[in-house]
């Protein structure tokens, strides 16, 4: 039976990219790079900060990276947030799964994924929140889901988790998790829906006593 649902961030709960291509290309600025390519956009979507960096100044050998890890962690991330678009029916959802379910994050987002649930007021919904700065090891590594399932007291069949990229599907597959695809029907998933909500009608959650 299920008892746990665990959340992705970026593309699922909330439309982030726009804010991500701002704070990358503001990073690349600094230092007189380009902005970035359409495929460098979509690589920072789903890695984490660190990965991202060194991905987008990779073709600049001549850079010194420890000013650009100097400066990305001085670079305060709260006005890209202006930038971040809430899924519609997040709340209503959340409102609806936690009577029956606890609710969790594993994201690969490091020092900004609480400053986020405190500014759209959704801290109060989940019992762990595991990121790539308090994980041992980041997305794709299982470590955030065992550390989740075992905070929670939970078998990994009694979780599902809810992502949208190859990413979460290597996530989840590391550890044996069924993984909802969110908005990508091409992604290797158990489920896939277009909205919060059509969560519901899933069989994982219709088995109810």
């Amino acid at each position: 039976m299920l008892k746990l649902i665990i959340f992705d961030c970026d593309g699922v709960m909330f439309d982030s990219k726009f804010a991500n291509r701002q704070y990358y290309n503001q990073l690349l600025a600094h230092f007189n790079r380009p902005e970035m390519t359409a495929d460098e956009i979509e690589h920072v979507h789903i890695h984490n900060v660190m990965d991202s960096t060194r991905h987008i100044f990779r073709s600049y050998p001549d850079q010194n990276m420890n000013a650009v890890d100097a400066y990305r962690k001085a670079l305060d991330y709260t006005p890209f947030l202006s930038h971040m678009r809430i899924e519609p029916d997040l709340v209503e959802f959340l409102e609806t799964t936690r009577p029956r379910y606890q609710l969790a994050i594993s994201t690969n987002r490091t020092n900004t994924m609480l400053p986020i649930l405190e500014i759209f007021q959704l801290q109060v919904y989940f019992t762990k929140v595991m990121t790539a700065e308090n994980a041992r090891r980041p997305k794709p590594a299982p470590d955030a889901l065992l550390e989740i399932l075992e905070h929670c007291q939970c078998h990994t069949d009694e979780a599902i988790y809810i992502g949208d990229s190859i990413i979460d599907r290597e996530h989840t597959a590391s550890c044996g998790m069924r993984l909802i695809g969110f908005r990508n029907p091409d992604l290797p998933a158990e489920y896939h829906v277009n909205t919060f909500m059509e969560i519901l009608e899933l069989p994982p959650f219709l088995d109810r006593p």
